[in-house]
């Protein structure tokens, strides 16, 4: 059954897509058959992952597969760390809560997942299944066979890896399909950073893993339509065809798990590093502006970006009563990564916010779509295409807004189908 907070999660999509065509480079060039099929391919893929009978199977599946991986990374901290990881502990403990740490909870299932996806990739499991995705876009949405594998690998690998996947085509791609590439990689996420993720909501949102899979592959077309509206491709260019190979390759079983948990442990410190500085950041802005009372409370950041965002949350099809903490969840994104915004969201408890707010949530944050990934974005590229690096520059922070336009955009087409879907 429909309802107005459908009606206004499709108003969303549309001003969205037109807030992208007003920023195109050529107006004249908007993809009607993308943007529908774009809209249809995401729609198709949340149906099938919970409308479809037996759905629900395959939800618990990945659930139970999450819960699997958090008990085993589990192990392995507790093994490091002791007590400090949830192992048992020498005294008495006045407040469980208080034994959730952060470092030693959920960064460790980062670096198990790295070594794991780098293990399925050598065995050609994850390969293969990135291949087919690559297959599906490059069929629906007439992308090129280098950028859908590249599309295709950001679902699973990171916006600095997937690249990687198509490195002997970089160098191939026109302007259009290297602002793609980049677009994609700005509106999903890493395997690794998914389960983190459903580890930091499961307590909080049913189905957690089922919905961060979802919506990181999801993001995936809403990138690729936004991409192609905001710089098209011209007539005659692009389509570089690829034979599916990968310059990404490891000599072993043994290679993989080592090479992915140093990988891992790349990403581990730079999300301690980015998370360190960026909080004790707000924390200074905060200090600074504390003094101004506004409507008798100390002004701070938060507040701002409440304001701010508020009108971009109502447009997922948030209620308007809950639509000022949801643009406060964006705007830490934007600013302190979706990280930050997920550990806030998993704070919220139950009874302050509803389960479809929470659920576009989810959806909206789930991207690398922030300024600390501006800079991650351009030194990678600048290393895998240096004589390309002045292009880069000149198109990463509309690949920002459109990468977070992207996940605002899925959000937005969750919210317009029925609720009875995700029950």
């Amino acid at each position: 059954m429909f309802s107005l907070l459908n009606l206004q999660s499709l108003f969303g999509l549309i001003v969205i897509v037109a807030a992208a065509w007003g920023l195109s480079e050529n107006k004249r060039a908007f993809p009607w058959r993308l943007a529908l099929g774009a809209v249809g391919v995401q729609a198709a893929l949340v149906l099938a992952l919970f409308a479809i009978p037996g759905s629900q199977v395959v939800l618990a599946g990945i659930t139970g597969a999450v819960d699997g991986l958090t008990v085993a990374a589990s192990k392995g901290a507790q093994f490091v760390f002791g007590y400090l990881a949830g192992g048992q502990q020498p005294y008495v403990v006045g407040n469980e809560g208080a034994l959730f740490t952060f470092a030693f909870n959920v960064l460790p299932m980062i670096l198990v997942i790295s070594a794991l996806s780098a293990l399925l990739w050598h065995w050609k499991i994850l390969k293969w299944i990135t291949h087919g995705f690559g297959f599906i876009f490059q069929k629906t949405m007439g992308l090129g066979g280098a950028s859908a594998l590249a599309v295709a690998a950001n679902i699973f690998l990171g916006m600095i890896e997937s690249p990687i996947v198509i490195r002997a085509y970089l160098d191939k791609l026109t302007r259009s399909e290297i602002f793609l590439m980049m677009v994609v990689g700005l509106a999903t996420v890493a395997g690794s950073t998914m389960v983190a993720y459903a580890t930091i909501l499961s307590a909080v949102l049913p189905n957690a893993a089922g919905h961060v899979l979802v919506a990181s592959i999801v993001s995936a077309p809403a990138g690729v339509l936004l991409a192609r509206i905001m710089i098209p491709e011209k007539p005659g260019e692009g389509g570089a065809v690829a034979d599916y190979g990968s310059a990404l390759k490891y000599d072993s079983g043994v290679d993989a798990i080592v090479k992915g948990t140093a990988d891992g442990l790349m990403v581990v410190m730079n999300i301690s590093a980015v998370l360190i500085v960026f909080v004790a950041l707000v924390a200074l802005v905060n200090i600074m502006i504390g003094w101004i009372p506004v409507f008798g409370e100390p002004l701070t950041l938060e507040r701002l970006l409440g304001w701010i965002f508020w009108p971009v949350a109502w447009l997922t099809g948030v209620e308007a009563s809950e639509a000022g903490r949801a643009g406060w969840l964006l705007g830490v994104k934007l600013t302190l990564t979706e990280f930050v915004a997920f550990i806030e969201l998993g704070k919220v408890p139950a009874a302050e916010m509803s389960e479809r707010t929470r659920m576009l949530m989810t959806y909206a944050l789930c991207g690398f779509a922030n300024i600390g990934s501006v800079g991650i974005t351009v030194t990678g590229l600048s290393v895998l295409m240096p004589e390309r690096r002045e292009e880069v520059l000149g198109m990463i922070w509309k690949a920002l807004f459109a990468g977070f336009c992207a996940t605002l955009m899925t959000a937005a087409v969750v919210g317009a189908m029925p609720a009875s879907i995700f029950a």
